[in-house]
């Protein structure tokens, strides 16, 4: 039985039972046989179909949040912003997917030639509890309104939220088998990979799963997108506007509880202004309130599963036995983990060379912006990073110098379906969002008439 446990009161919220090998067999010949017909379907049908989709998250907003808040622990306001950016998805991708995917005429000795964009197939997505509608969405509405079927494995403890997510798409009246959830764990992940009415994969998680499903995959020939973990640098140089930086670093650390790949967790600060920026963020940091995610006022929820907090714990442990220092929080109730900062941190220390998936900032104490971008690319990780500077130019030149997939300078890191998402080094490869996510899961077929 896969179960759904409030993280905040560790109260049983629902049990499902997995399905079994008769039921993943019956769900992949659905998509394979609907794909057949899907693949054929005008865009305008589709986008049709995908605005309902959007209409009818923006309708149930508020019950979809409060189920995300319970199974998952996320507060409120961020849930009901998390299916808000869904919705805005659902219209993106209904908007653009055909302009996106329209044929590129080149020219060539041939009468013509051209390259016309064809989907795959049945799509596995392996997706995460940290943004639980989400990290579904940003993959299923450009890939079905490209014309490929998804198949849902979604993280075992958010069964609701992946049933949910299912039944949104059968409501807005998309064909049986566009879009289906697996009830699984992650031992019959290998399986379904090996398939071969399984086209390609994709995931969003950690590192040690991108590495199975990439091994798995390989061994198969499925192509596969992977979104993995994140250490990002948040840099702060000397002519920062500390009181705006201060304020976007409480956010950008703080949300979800510090689960998010692309939340800011190294703490880059140049030398001159570290004492300013600290005690800043640290006054910052302190007047969140922990607590129920339903409640009015909250600002941070409790980690998804305790065993996730514990593993925060030991990290943080390791790190000050290695020299760092707590300036403020860090103590553990269950789930919940009270929002801290670190200083005194350096490579070595889990705190450094790991990813905290927690409420938890490393600071990063430097001589110069020289020795900023220096220790930013010093890491296995390379997904996101931001830049904080009164000097534009200034900002857009360290930008470019840093290893990452995202910089933003003097911005909150985050997801925008207009731009491509992803990460190098071992946070993984391909792209999400924009018109390169969505030619990831196509046949980029050449065409040559003489």
């Amino acid at each position: 039985m896969l179960q759904s446990i409030n993280p905040y009161d560790e109260s049983l919220i629902a049990e499902f039972e997995e399905h079994d090998e008769s039921v993943i067999d019956q769900k992949l010949d659905v998509s394979q046989k609907t794909f057949r017909s899907w693949k054929r379907e005008s865009f305008a049908r589709r986008g049709e179909l995908m605005k309902r989709a959007g209409s009818i998250l923006r309708r149930d907003k508020s019950k979809l949040s409060k189920t995300m808040a319970t199974e998952m622990g996320k507060v409120l306001k961020e849930a009901e912003g998390e299916i808000e950016k869904c919705a805005s998805a659902c219209d993106f991708f209904a908007d653009n997917a055909e302009a996106f995917l329209k044929d590129q005429e080149i020219k060539t000795d041939a009468a013509r030639s051209l390259v016309t964009y064809q989907p795959l197939g049945a799509i596995l997505a392996i997706m995460p509890w940290n943004f639980p509608f989400w990290q579904v969405f940003r993959f299923a509405a450009p890939s079905l309104m490209a014309g490929n079927v998804g198949v849902l494995k979604h993280a075992s403890n958010v069964g609701q939220c992946s049933l949910a997510i299912e039944n949104i798409f059968r409501e807005a009246g998309f064909p049986e088998g566009v879009f289906q959830s697996l009830l699984i764990g992650s031992d019959k992940v290998d399986r379904i990979i090996s398939d071969d009415r399984v086209m390609a994969v994709t995931l969003t998680g950690s590192e040690f799963a991108g590495t199975k499903v990439a091994a798995s995959a390989g061994k198969n020939l499925k192509k596969t997108v992977l979104e993995l973990g994140g250490s990002d640098p948040f840099i702060v140089l000397d002519d920062a506007d500390l009181d705006l930086t201060a304020r976007i670093a409480t956010q950008s650390r703080m949300q979800n509880a510090g689960q998010s790949c692309i939340a800011a967790k190294r703490f880059i600060v140049v030398d001159s202004v570290r004492e300013e920026f600290l005690d800043r963020f640290r006054k910052n940091v302190e007047a969140l309130r922990q607590g129920n995610p339903l409640e009015e006022g909250i600002t941070t929820g409790p980690l998804a599963r305790v065993d996730l907090a514990e593993d925060v714990e030991k990290q943080i442990g390791k790190s000050i036995a290695a020299g760092a220092r707590v300036i403020t929080g860090g103590a553990r109730d269950g789930a919940n983990y009270q929002p801290a900062i670190l200083g005194s941190v350096s490579a070595g220390m889990p705190a450094f060379d790991e990813e905290i998936f927690g409420p938890v900032a490393s600071v990063i104490s430097v001589r110069d912006e020289r020795q900023a971008i220096e220790v930013a690319n010093n890491h296995r990780y390379g997904l996101g990073a931001s830049v904080w500077t009164q000097d534009v130019a200034r900002g857009e030149k360290v930008a470019r110098e840093i290893e990452s997939g995202s910089v933003f300078v003097n911005s909150l890191m985050r997801s925008d379906q207009r731009l491509p998402f992803g990460g190098i080094k071992k946070s993984g490869y391909g792209r999400e969002l924009s018109e390169l996510g969505i030619k990831e899961f196509m046949n980029a077929k050449t065409l040559f008439i003489a």
